[in-house]
């Protein structure tokens, strides 16, 4: 499910059954030198989390990526962050991103850090087959902690 109104009636309706938040963190570099990559590594956290949102649909729902720029602070960040997702009423909380940086903030939750695939110049098929074999990488992390309640 997406954080969208349509998605969200049927969120209200189903909450019980829907557990999970994803939270795609994505960097956005302003340095003319980094912004392709920047724009690669969003590309490919964007189609990763669409792709966990349609393999866990009515278990999970994906809030719009939260962006921030180089100069953020990760520590006031991350802080804020756990503070207002722990207003929602999810059980699990997931932060997905392409910056390492996350790794080292202390936020409440799991960060998974995944580093980025630049998917451009790949054909669908090549792509879609890249995107499953990160989620093969997740899923141990996704299904620990839903076990663990």
């Amino acid at each position: 499910m997406h954080w969208n109104a349509k998605d969200m009636d049927t969120y209200l309706q189903q909450k019980e059954y829907i557990d999970t938040l994803l939270v795609p963190l994505v960097r956005l570099e302003t340095d003319p030198t980094k912004m392709k990559s920047s724009a690669s590594s969003t590309e490919f956290l964007m189609h990763l989390s669409t792709f966990i949102e349609t393999q866990f649909k009515g278990r999970m729902m994906v809030m719009p990526p939260f962006t921030y720029t180089q100069s953020t602070n990760l520590t006031d960040m991350a802080a804020t962050l756990s503070k207002d997702v722990a207003l929602t009423p999810f059980k699990h909380v997931f932060y997905v991103t392409t910056d390492s940086e996350w790794t080292t903030t202390d936020i409440e939750k799991e960060v998974i850090w995944l580093p980025a695939i630049p998917l451009e110049s790949m054909d669908k098929s090549l792509r879609q087959s890249v995107i499953e074999d990160q989620l093969k990488q997740i899923l141990p992390l996704l299904t620990k902690k839903w076990a663990n309640g």
